[in-house]
This record gives C-alpha cells, sequence and structure tokens, in this order.
C-alpha cells in the first residue's frame, strides 16, 4: 500500500466547451463521485492545492497566450482554436490544474507521497508556447517539466505520453533539450500531424524525444511490448529522477475518436511497468496526468485501474476489474511485434543500448 494521492476539485467541473463537445465534464463527474465513496477515497490522500501564478505558467507560455487565456475569464464563450471553447471558469480551471501538478511534484520532492494522479480538465499536451489547441489551454505536463527543472533542480526528467494524440506541445517545449526525455506512443497519421519516427530531438536534445507511431488497432499485447521493449530499457539508461505520465484514455477499445484496443488490463500493465520502473531508478517519484479520454466507462475503468496499480492494492468499487488475472497473462504471453514496433526499436538503437 502506497501514499497515493488524487488531486481534485469540482473546479475542473466547471471548464464547459460547450453542447456535444467530447471534451466535457461528464469525464470527471462519474469518478469523482466514486472518490467521494468512503470507502474508496479512504484509500488516497487528497491534498490541497492552489491555481498556478502567470509567473508559473510563463515556465512554458509566452505572456502573449496567457494574457489570450485569461481575457476568457468571466465570459459565456471564447474560442481560442476550431476546437478548443472557453466558458466563465475555464481560465480558473486552467490555472488551478498547472497548480494540481506543481502541489503533486513538490510532495513528491519532500517524501510526503509515493505517486499521485491529477485528476484534472483541461488537458494540457497539445498547447504550444504561444498557442492553445486541441481542447489544451495550457500545457500541465510540460509546465510540471519546466518547474522540475529549473525551480526544483532536477536534471533528468522522464515524461511517457499514452495518449491516442501525439503531444506536439510537450515535444516543441523539449526538442533541443536533454533534460527532458519525452516518449509518446501515438496513432499515426492523425490529430495533430506530429509524431513521426524520425523526430528524435535537435542538437543537445537529439534522441531525446522517442516516437513510437502506431497505425491503429492495437491492443493490450502491443502496448504491453511498447513498455517492455522500449520505454523501461530507455527509462533504465537515462535514470530519470522523476516520471511524468500523460495518461489519456482514448486508446481505450470504442473510445470514439480514436481506433485502438487498450482495455482496463492494458491500462494496468503499462502503470504497473511505470511504477517499478521509478521504484528501481527515482525512488517511486511518479506523477500522473490526465489527458484525453472519451468513452465514459472506458474512462472511469481506465482511471480506476491506474489508480489500483498507484496504490498498490485492488480497490473496492461496484466496478470490479480482474486486473492481477489480465496482467499476468499479459506478463506470460509471448508479445507481438508489429512492424510499427520494430521499426521504432530500429531507430531508438540509434541512441540508446536497447
Amino acid at each position: 500500500m502506497r501514499k497515493t494521492a488524487v488531486f481534485k476539485d469540482s473546479l475542473f467541473l466547471q471548464h464547459d466547451p460547450g453542447f456535444d463537445h467530447p471534451e466535457s465534464p461528464e469525464r470527471l463527474r462519474e469518478i469523482y463521485s466514486l472518490l467521494e465513496e468512503t470507502e474508496l477515497g479512504g484509500c488516497f490522500l487528497q491534498p490541497r492545492f492552489a491555481a498556478a501564478t502567470p509567473q508559473l505558467i510563463a515556465l512554458n507560455h509566452t505572456t502573449t497566450l496567457i494574457e489570450r487565456v485569461a481575457a476568457t475569464a468571466g465570459k459565456s464563450f471564447d474560442i481560442l482554436d476550431p476546437d478548443t471553447k472557453t466558458s466563465p471558469d475555464s481560465y480558473a480551471a486552467a490555472c488551478l490544474a498547472v497548480g494540481a501538478l506543481i502541489t503533486g511534484l513538490d510532495l513528491l520532492l519532500a517524501g510526503a507521497i509515493d505517486n499521485g494522479f491529477a485528476l484534472i480538465r483541461p488537458p494540457g499536451h497539445h498547447a504550444e508556447k504561444n498557442q492553445s489547441m486541441g481542447f489544451c489551454l495550457f500545457n500541465n505536463v510540460a509546465i510540471a517539466a519546466h518547474y522540475a527543472v529549473e525551480i526544483l533542480g532536477l536534471e533528468r526528467v522522464m515524461i511517457v505520453d499514452w495518449d491516442l494524440h501525439h503531444g506536439n506541445g510537450t515535444q516543441q517545449s523539449f526538442y533541443d533539450s536533454d533534460k527532458v526525455l519525452y516518449i509518446s506512443t501515438h496513432q499515426y497519421p492523425y490529430y495533430p500531424g506530429s509524431g513521426a519516427l524520425q523526430e528524435t530531438g535537435h542538437g543537445k536534445g537529439e534522441g531525446f524525444t522517442v516516437n513510437i507511431p502506431l497505425p491503429g488497432y492495437q491492443g493490450d499485447l502491443d502496448y504491453a511490448t511498447i513498455f517492455d521493449d522500449l520505454i523501461v530499457p530507455i527509462g533504465r539508461e537515462y535514470k530519470p529522477q522523476l516520471i511524468l505520465v500523460s495518461a489519456g484514455f482514448d486508446i481505450y477499445r470504442g473510445d470514439p475518436l480514436g481506433a485502438m484496443e487498450v482495455t482496463a488490463q492494458g491500462f494496468a500493465y503499462m502503470t504497473r511497468t511505470l511504477v517499478r520502473l521509478a521504484e528501481e531508478v527515482c525512488q517511486g517519484r511518479l506523477l500522473v496526468t490526465l489527458e484525453g479520454g472519451y468513452h465514459p466507462e472506458g474512462q472511469r475503468n481506465g482511471i480506476l485501474a491506474v489508480l489500483a496499480e498507484l496504490y498498490g492494492q485492488p480497490l473496492r468499487t461496484k466496478y470490479p476489474i480482474n486486473l492481477d488475472m489480465t496482467t499476468a497473462v499479459l506478463l506470460s504471453r509471448e508479445k507481438s511485434r508489429h512492424p510499427a514496433i520494430q521499426q521504432a526499436c530500429e531507430l531508438a538503437k540509434r541512441y540508446w543500448k536497447m
């Protein structure tokens, strides 16, 4: 049983991009309700946290962007890009989302928690330095990585992004840096169009961007192969002092925006793999943050699977998931090397021992 923190706040339910928008408050409402049940909620620490200041957000974004997003505050409706719309409380929610990760890092480095999951909205990994896009206002995980390096003094941070869509904003933030290793699995070609295999970084950052573009219809065994054969070996060699995860549940089988086939067991396997890697190389420091996910059942079950693995024990809910049995199957079965995975492994060998 680990000291696992969950970062949640009702303000995240107030960000409303509008009728029929896939990134709706409903994405979090049910899991919030479950966490308020005594039996489940009592398993986790639920720290207080405050909104990030514009100065902290400026670690990754321009003043122009910050002021543009701030100008949406109080407006019934605004449009930052064709996919990214706001409501009166969106700016406040976006600042609080960043604040959740900042507090999580402070608690991790102080040893007050073992790991954590920021159940936040709006998501972040598409937001670029001077542009909100793809449902994302500010890039939560990129700001957190900058904070870890520039404020907390860490020299090696690893970001694992398993969202269906490539995290273009996160990649751009660290493309020329060796202090942040960015690894992304994503459907390709697909929105936002970045994340090709050959995008590996620039200058000092060459080799520290690892893209694993997938054609679609990959499931639990494929992702298990990626984590076992690529992410863990690279992580062991890099030896990060902190692991951040952009957790998108839009790779769930049946998600309306994607074509992947991951189940709750797959999310459990990926999380368990990263928990073990973190315990091996960085004192267990692992902070997960919510990105995409638009299938209500997939979002709920995926989050519960991740929480169970972070906590280290099965969770008693009305949605039982037999994680141990299926995870054992994933461990024992011979994993397939899809050609896309094989290509990613071969390219990674230019930079990593593998």
